[in-house]
């Protein structure tokens, strides 16, 4: 994913809920996650906000997973696609 896809995807995050789908380094599983970076839905899951700026620049992207209920990372470099799911 190039940088303007990235900074499109981060902005997206930070607005809402986001399907991500990608690929797991360890077991090359597909990975399909919905995830968000939005304070709003942070805090209605009882989530402390604590990142507050992801550069387009990082390999790595750290999320909430809605699914499972804690941080989680993916590497830009596996992901296949992305779906805004709301805002």
């Amino acid at each position: 994913m190039n940088k303007d896809e990235t900074t499109k995807l981060i902005s997206a995050l930070q607005k809402g809920t986001v399907t991500v789908t990608f690929q797991k380094v360890n077991s090359d599983e597909i990975r399909v996650m919905p995830c968000t970076l939005n304070k709003k839905i942070l805090e209605a899951n009882g989530v402390s906000p604590t990142i507050e700026h992801v550069s387009p620049l990082s390999s790595q992207i750290p999320v909430w997973s809605l699914d499972k209920n804690a941080w989680r990372s993916f590497i830009m470099d596996t992901v296949l696609g992305w779906e805004v799911l709301g805002e």
